[in-house]
């Protein structure tokens, strides 16, 4: 066998149980997935840190973590192997079926509850992915966390990406009946009051200022608030509310059962603040591996139809 073409199925070899040992999270593991073991998958891996020139992986008795340059790596040997194996799909013309490891962002709240059941789906008709669920209220760095995509709540500012608008999501303004008592003289339907509350505040979305909008005349309102409690957490900030706190502008979907048991009244029911919209966010690349894909195609049509949730005004694109 040609030595050069030898060295590259090698390298291609080392990168695959890199990423293995990476996503299965232990030598142990990837040996076990492999069809190999421990030793031999111990011995590709410091093959591929003397290939590099740097070390991959901290190992300890209890923790494997991905070192700096580790992290880099693992980044773009995912991107090459999803390159490869496109290209080998094509050229012996095998059909692409989403396969491998699939890295997805999610909003802690959203992605909690909402978004469990399409996922669910998603892993019963790929029986041949498995998914990577991370839950923060932050936008990834793609290459660097090896991320396949991530579902963002909230405008899409960096111009860099793919944006795919799923649906929206409603935002009303809500409160415990305790707190809507003071609101007695003008009834909870008149948005007048609003002001006279004591006020939560989502610090993503709004801080220091409510703005809403009539859902029919499409007339505007907006007043100065001094929230007492200011939280990043759209569960804590529906805590608050149930407790009394004050009033808070919630995503619908997050106190529709609330709003059902009585728990929290919906106030100015005619007025809403601007929805949110619902994105699918991927880095641009010549090639998307079938697990992106089909995922992405599953989340556009199950999105605008999940409770609490709509299609976007302008529709999905």
């Amino acid at each position: 066998m040609n030595p050069t073409l030898a060295a590259g199925a090698d390298r291609i070899d080392l990168l695959q149980t890199f990423v293995r040992i990476v996503e299965s999270g232990s030598l142990s593991a990837a040996a076990q997935q492999l069809g190999t073991t421990q030793p031999t998958v111990s011995r590709r891996l410091q093959a591929l840190e003397r290939l590099m020139g740097a070390r991959l992986l901290q190992r300890s008795t209890h923790v494997m973590k991905l070192t700096p340059d580790g992290e880099r790596c693992f980044a773009h040997a995912r991107a090459l192997l999803d390159d490869w194996h496109a290209m080998e799909a094509d050229l012996r013309g095998v059909r692409d079926v989403p396969r491998g490891t699939l890295r997805v962002l999610a909003p802690h709240a959203f992605g909690q509850e909402q978004l469990i059941a399409p996922l669910a789906d998603y892993l019963r008709r790929y029986p041949a992915v498995d998914v990577q669920w991370l839950l923060h209220d932050r936008r990834p760095d793609f290459i660097a966390e090896g991320i396949d995509c991530a579902i963002q709540v909230g405008p899409v500012e960096d111009p860099a990406v793919v944006a795919i608008l799923l649906a929206e999501v409603p935002r009303i303004v809500v409160a415990a009946p305790a707190v809507a008592q003071a609101l007695a003289d003008r009834g909870p339907e008149d948005v007048r009051g609003l002001e006279a509350l004591p006020w939560l505040a989502l610090n993503p979305y709004y801080r220091r200022e409510v703005a809403l909008h009539h859902q029919t005349s499409g007339e505007a309102l907006r007043f100065a608030i001094a929230p007492r409690l200011a939280t990043d957490s759209l569960y804590a900030m529906r805590s608050a509310a149930l407790a009394g706190l004050g009033a808070c502008i919630a995503s619908a979907w997050a106190v529709q059962d609330d709003l059902r048991r009585g728990r929290l009244l919906h106030l100015a029911p005619d007025w809403q603040a601007v929805p949110l919209p619902v994105s699918l966010v991927y880095p641009p690349a010549r090639h998307y591996p079938a697990r992106l894909r089909s995922f992405l195609e599953l989340m556009r049509a199950a999105m605008p139809g999940l409770t609490g949730l709509r299609p976007p005004a302008g529709g999905t694109r």
